[in-house]
């Protein structure tokens, strides 16, 4: 089945404030057995009240979850905060931070690159300091043809392809794809994303976190709550549903997901959550062989193909749609101490990441969410994690594990935030969304999973992801032993230096010791 993708355009924020503070180099925790291994090193960057698309407002608090478990070890841990953005690769943001497994480069040079089907040359990883990219395409045919097994080259010829496939007039500026299919190979470093690398340094950076599942949007997020991508072929049995990582529940507008999620062992242990929405449009097209599509508006409770959990069947009978809310209620709780013991936190398309969106003001918005927490009176108690839901069609070096036939997919972005967070610290272990699950779980629910021999609904996945027993345990990311962390607060718009002079090229044919990916 066709898996192109989508874009939309988006328009940036306009954000001010001021907040400055000091990095420390990070350490490593090392490599799960079969994960690739990492390396430390010393790491170095820089680094506010934002006018928005919203506001924080007051309004009713989402009641807190009053732990019963002694607080001690992770059950200091009363909030877990998970924000998902949108399509970006490790080697993307982080491939040049020191100590990560980044970019293969000898100095400073990369030694790999990726082939280019149309000028016969090969392209190496260039420094990107545009604010705005094309990426790629990014379903799961893609995934495959990207990872080329094991090759990892194959990221310009699917998004040149793309290219010729979307563009009926030469005239048109969107069939200029020079830019665009090569801007693929592009990274960006603490010159463009200095939040992102300041919290990386001052707090945890996982350099093998990998999409759990090969493919794009909608899927991931299934698994994101659930720990599974399925198709159904009766509506409301489970027992007839079937691993799809393509186009799973279709039409998008009337899904039924009748598998168990999250929210199921969370509400049966009378543990609060919420699913936090910004209004405003979503990210990507419901057709994924779409690149482009009209804006289709999103707010809380519409089932949208990053918002799944309205058109599953445990939220509908357990009376929980109301759980799925406008982020004007996180703000609300933030501010009150009244965050739910487990959230969710989705952006809108303007402030998604999603190619073409802002870069910029995908940071603003990220940054704003993590100043709301981190001035919360929940903040001593509260684990952040960030995270990119797919790898948007840009290059990464790593081969992602197979744990079962549908994935992981490709590495992204990850970090860890938290008072008791430790600093600086490189996180080695094989990881993907399934150890959030994974977290929630041992802190919450007495360590009992998703599983459809113990939790009474019975279905067909394939595995129980969250027993892999090569997946990371993200309490390794914490010292719990440690004196809660003061607040890193920073500027949602720091001022960036100033582009170079000449524009920024859109790849370069490789040379000397460079070879083919990896």
């Amino acid at each position: 089945m066709n898996v192109g993708r989508r874009r939309r355009l988006v328009e940036g924020l306009a954000l001010a404030s001021i907040t400055v503070l000091a990095c420390n180099g990070p350490v490593s925790v090392p490599a799960s057995p079969t994960a690739s291994p990492g390396s430390t090193a010393s790491g170095s960057t820089a680094s506010g009240s934002p006018t928005l698309s919203y506001q924080p407002t007051s309004g009713s608090p989402t009641p807190s979850y009053q732990p019963t478990l002694p607080l001690g070890g992770i059950h200091k841990i009363q909030h877990v905060v998970m924000i998902m953005q949108e399509n970006r690769s490790f080697d993307q943001y982080f491939g040049t931070f020191p100590g990560a497994d980044g970019i293969p480069m000898t100095n400073g040079i990369p030694t790999v690159c990726v082939p280019d089907p149309i000028t016969s040359t090969c392209v190496t990883p260039f420094h990107d300091t545009k604010d705005v990219d094309h990426g790629g395409p990014h379903g799961a045919s893609n995934a495959t043809a990207d990872i080329d097994g094991g090759t990892m080259d194959g990221f310009i010829g699917q998004a040149e392809a793309m290219a010729a496939n979307q563009c009926t007039d030469p005239f048109d500026p969107e069939c200029n794809q020079s830019q665009a299919d090569r801007d693929v190979m592009g990274y960006h470093d603490a010159d463009e994303i200095p939040n992102y690398w300041t919290y990386a340094q001052q707090f945890v950076l996982q350099d093998h976190m990998f999409e759990p599942v090969a493919t794009w949007s909608l899927p991931v997020h299934l698994a994101m709550v659930s720990g599974w991508s399925a198709m159904c072929d009766v509506r409301g049995v489970a027992s007839s549903c079937h691993s799809d990582i393509d186009y799973p529940n279709t039409p998008i507008s009337n899904p039924d997901y009748p598998w168990t999620d999250l929210t199921y062992l969370l509400h049966g242990a009378g543990v609060s959550w919420a699913y936090y929405v910004a209004n405003g449009t979503q990210p990507d097209c419901a057709d994924d062989s779409a690149e482009t599509c009209a804006p289709v508006a999103q707010k809380a409770g519409t089932p949208d193909i990053w918002d799944p959990l309205p058109g599953f069947d445990t939220v509908q009978q357990d009376g929980q749609l109301g759980n799925i809310e406008g982020l004007q209620k996180f703000f609300a709780a933030a501010s009150s101490g009244n965050l739910p013991a487990v959230s969710w936190v989705i952006p809108n398309g303007k402030d998604s990441e999603h190619p073409p969106a802002s870069i910029a003001a995908g940071q603003a918005y990220v940054t704003t969410v993590i100043n709301a927490i981190m001035q919360s009176p929940d903040w001593s108690s509260t684990a952040i994690f960030l995270a990119w839901d797919d790898w948007g069609g840009f290059y990464d070096h790593v081969v992602p594990p197979v744990v079962d036939a549908n994935g992981y997919g490709l590495r992204v972005p990850g970090l860890v935030i938290s008072p008791y967070a430790q600093s600086g610290l490189i996180d080695h272990q094989q990881l993907s969304f399934d150890a959030y699950l994974k977290f929630i779980e041992d802190d919450f629910l007495g360590g009992a999973r998703i599983d459809p021999t113990t939790d009474g609904r019975p279905d067909t996945r394939p595995d129980v992801r969250e027993n892999d027993p090569n997946l990371g345990d993200l309490q390794k990311d914490f010292d719990f032993g440690q004196v809660p962390r003061p607040p890193v607060v920073l500027a949602p718009r720091p001022v960036l230096p100033a582009p170079p002079p000449s524009a920024v090229p859109s790849g370069a044919a490789a040379t000397g010791d460079a070879s083919p990916s990896p």
